[in-house]
């Protein structure tokens, strides 16, 4: 039997390329409409929503902006209902780097995003949404991992997802809001190009115990689970999708 909530508008955050590109095209597969926002690629929105319709909008607009997530619960209250489903997925690495050499406004940049947006963006979603709603955050497995070497900046801004994660789950279970969070580890995105590791998933590859990298498909099938009432029962738990890494 699907529910309401099964077939209720969902917010992506950063919906326009990689997992949350392929969230949004799992989550209208199944019925449920969607607005996402993007910060910068008018062209992967654009093509985005032209490949699947009316059951889509795209807001332009930067995740670590305090009057981001309002205009996001507003306009898919406005063009679908309002919201019963939540993904904060826009985050960034920064530069790869180690830690001597991080710049501050690099730090910054990171926790304004990775962080200050999620949590804006879970605000306005405890503020809006009702009993029967749920709530996915993005982490990442670098919470666990460290990051060392490479991005501790990034890791560190993950490991505050993980606890608001827990944190949340508490606060809003009375009032039927489901929390939880996917931790994707080695998958193939863009985000590692982008923090200047472009050769990283190859050098990576052998650290894998199932011996390959993963897919924005795959993550993207467990936030869309997660998501659902398919998991009525689970609030407060990091899923690792890692491959066993």
């Amino acid at each position: 039997m699907v529910s309401h909530s099964d077939l209720g508008p969902v917010i992506v955050t950063g919906g326009s390329r990689g997992i949350g590109a392929a969230t949004v095209r799992a989550l209208v597969a199944l019925g449920r409409p969607v607005v996402f926002s993007y910060a910068s690629n008018d062209a992967a929105a654009t093509a985005l929503c032209d490949g699947l319709g009316r059951q889509v909008r795209a807001l332009k607009a930067d995740a670590g902006d305090p009057a981001t997530p309002a205009r996001l619960f507003d306009l898919c209250a406005t063009e679908f209902s309002p919201a019963t489903g939540l993904f904060a997925n826009a985050g960034i690495t920064g530069p790869a780097s180690k830690i001597t050499d991080l710049a501050l406004d690099d730090l910054r940049r990171v926790i304004e995003t990775n962080l200050i947006g999620v949590f804006l963006s879970a605000q306005e979603g405890a503020r809006r949404m009702g009993s029967g709603s749920a709530m996915v955050l993005m982490s990442s497995r670098a919470a666990e991992l460290g990051g060392g070497g490479e991005w501790v900046h990034y890791a560190a801004s993950k490991g505050a997802i993980n606890a608001m994660t827990k944190g949340l789950a508490r606060e809003l279970g009375p009032k039927g809001i489901r929390v939880n969070a996917v931790a994707p580890g080695l998958i193939d995105t863009e985000i590692h190009a982008a923090a200047g590791l472009g050769d990283r998933l190859a050098q990576k590859r052998g650290d894998v115990p199932l011996g390959r990298i993963g897919t924005a498909d795959e993550v993207a099938e467990t936030v869309t689970w997660l998501l659902s009432d398919r998991a009525a029962y689970v609030s407060g738990t990091i899923v690792d999708i890692g491959g066993g890494r």
